[in-house]
């Protein structure tokens, strides 16, 4: 279990404890992976933020991404089902690594952007 977001300086999903008592005391809240679209793509492309309550590696979270929005598979995907040139993952702030295989492993509680990269000179 993580703590909560406001144990972390974020809004708190607890509705059932007062602002007092989330000030007073941390408490925990089940990890998710969250997973989010930048603006550029949204325009393309619907595909809202998801928090997903498990996902091993980039590959697992974007299934279950595409599982709900699955025409957003071809702008982030290509033929052979690893990440399009001009499309950048960040995982906890750090680019993902395995383009091709999409085997980044994830913690309970990542953060994952995607968004087109910039190119050109």
């Amino acid at each position: 279990m993580a703590r909560c977001r406001p144990c972390r300086g974020a809004a708190c999903n607890d509705r059932r404890r007062s602002d007092t008592v989330r000030d007073a005391a941390p408490h925990y809240a089940a990890a998710v992976v969250t997973v989010t679209f930048t603006s550029h793509l949204q325009r393309h492309v619907s595909v809202p933020r998801h928090e997903l309550a498990q996902a091993a590696t980039l590959g697992d979270a974007l299934s279950q991404v595409f599982a709900a929005n699955p025409q957003a598979r071809g702008y982030i995907l290509d033929d052979q089902g690893g990440l399009r040139t001009h499309v950048a993952v960040f995982i906890d702030g750090q680019r993902a690594r395995d383009r091709g295989g999409l085997g980044d492993a994830l913690r309970p509680d990542s953060q994952i952007h995607v968004l087109q990269a910039l190119t050109g000179g």
